[in-house]
């Protein structure tokens, strides 16, 4: 392995992208390589290493999926049981709902939950204030009837584990799995990032000045409903630990087999980025024949990517400081490290040509929770935009991530409802539109997402 060329080409994209700082590593065969470049922070810069803390954002649900499937392991909690069984208490918009999800449902998104509720900074806000007020969240779809990524569902999978160890979340995980596989730069709250070195995040102004971005990564004062989906800070040396982990034996934490388990499809995924399907938790790809397994996190100026490659022993983290083009930089270094440490080369997909009936078909505004998405087209093109709901922003005393505005898609070839967003910070990303049984468009997946419509043409 060439610590060299890698060191290269992550100076050259972080230059080319102006990301602040930048942390990579690679595995391969038992050898690890490491490449850092740039600060923590633009304003009080320190040079970023591989022992430099980011925020995982959803990478952390790698960690409380197997922190759980270590209770499910020691017969402590059945994947296939209601989550009632576990947390008796737990109202849904929906009754029937609420009394048949599962606990695999949360782990491979298929509970029906939207993305999340909404943190207004009031109330309870831990895990058990979180499930009181799961009743205001919308229901997308009846359990098991689709994935839909929901950071709601991983979040009550943590009051699972707090109920069943009798633990607060952040210990049990500790003392699940961070402790035991030796993560010890692996942790949960401010208190135990601000005694390590870590890295701000940035977010570009409309006058493209990065600026850094508060708060830190989901790290709110008093805020811990969000930490089984989101909450970890962890370093490069520790996720390639991690990563070792993941292809090892279970070293006494968890059996092979289970570890295994989580490798294996649990629900097929449909014209995404993000993977062909979900094992638990993890998202699957077919690299060219090879399978590997992933999760990527985005929070407020940071961008963290995981992938792991069970069969060749391989594989790649990539951290970065600097929203939104983090996204662009993270995946870029995936893919270069795929082609020059594995000889898989990314398939390129290319849109077919405008149509302008196909696009009229879909235009208009659709919406989770938090944000909006919205398709329009000059009759030339058809863009997509994305941005969090003004009402949020001016309600919050806290800075948010700026919107994604509009970007040219392009529909794949095929049945007309798979696209590929062509330019801008979701470059790259692809999805579908979901009908009804009448042709009508009512969704649009985005990132494991549905956005559901709520507009028809504007």
């Amino acid at each position: 392995m060439s610590q060299d060329r890698l060191a290269e080409f992550v100076k050259a994209q972080a230059a080319e992208l102006d990301i602040p700082g930048v942390a990579v590593g690679v595995l391969l065969d038992g050898r690890e390589i490491h490449a850092s470049h740039g600060v923590t922070n633009l304003r009080n810069p320190l040079p970023v290493d591989e022992k430099t803390l980011f925020p995982l954002a959803s990478v952390s649900k790698t960690f409380t999926a197997t922190a759980l499937m270590r209770l499910v392991a020691e017969g402590k909690v059945d994947l296939d049981a209601p989550v009632r069984r576990y947390v008796p208490e737990l109202k849904l918009a929906d009754e029937q709902s609420a009394a048949r999800i599962t606990v695999l449902n949360l782990l491979n998104h298929t509970a029906g939950l939207d993305w999340n509720l909404i943190d207004d900074g009031e109330g309870d806000r831990s895990l058990a204030g979180l499930v009181a007020r799961l009743p205001q969240l919308p229901l997308i779809a009846p359990p098991g009837a689709r994935a839909s990524y929901s950071q709601a569902g991983y979040n009550l999978a943590g009051r699972i584990i707090e109920k069943v160890t009798g633990l607060p979340f952040e210990q049990a995980v500790a003392t699940l799995v961070l402790e035991p596989v030796g993560l010890a730069d692996t942790v949960y709250g401010l208190s135990e990032v601000m005694v390590r070195k870590f890295a701000v995040g940035h977010n570009r102004g409309d006058d493209g000045e990065l600026r850094p971005a508060r708060p830190w990564g989901a790290f709110k004062e008093g805020a811990r409903r969000d930490n089984p989906g989101g909450g970890l800070a962890s370093s490069v040396s520790d996720l390639l630990r991690w990563a070792r982990f993941q292809l090892g034996d279970g070293e006494g934490v968890l059996p092979a087999a289970e570890l295994r388990r989580m490798r294996e499809q649990t629900v097929a995924l449909r014209a995404s980025t993000l993977g062909d399907g979900f094992g638990i938790c993890w998202f699957l790809h077919d690299l060219d024949g090879l399978h590997a397994i992933g999760h990527g996190g985005s929070g407020n100026g940071q961008f963290a990517e995981l992938l792991i490659v069970p069969e060749r022993d391989f594989a790649v983290v990539s951290l970065a400081n600097a929203g939104p083009d983090g996204y662009s930089f993270n995946q870029s270094v995936a893919r270069w490290a795929l082609e020059h440490y594995l000889g898989v080369v990314e398939k390129t997909t290319e849109p077919v040509p405008y149509d302008e009936s196909r696009a009229r078909q879909v235009v208009g505004r659709y919406e989770i929770d938090a944000m909006n998405l919205d398709l329009a087209t000059d009759g030339t093109r058809l863009t997509l935009a994305v941005g969090i709901k003004p009402e949020l922003r001016e309600a919050s005393a806290d800075e948010m991530p700026p919107d994604h505005p509009a970007a040219d898609i392009g529909f794949l070839p095929g049945d007309g409802d798979e696209y590929i967003v062509t330019e801008g910070g979701l470059q790259g990303q692809r999805g579908y539109f979901s009908r009804d049984t009448d042709g009508t468009v009512t969704g649009i997946d985005l990132a494991g997402r549905l956005f559901n419509r709520v507009t028809g043409a504007f």
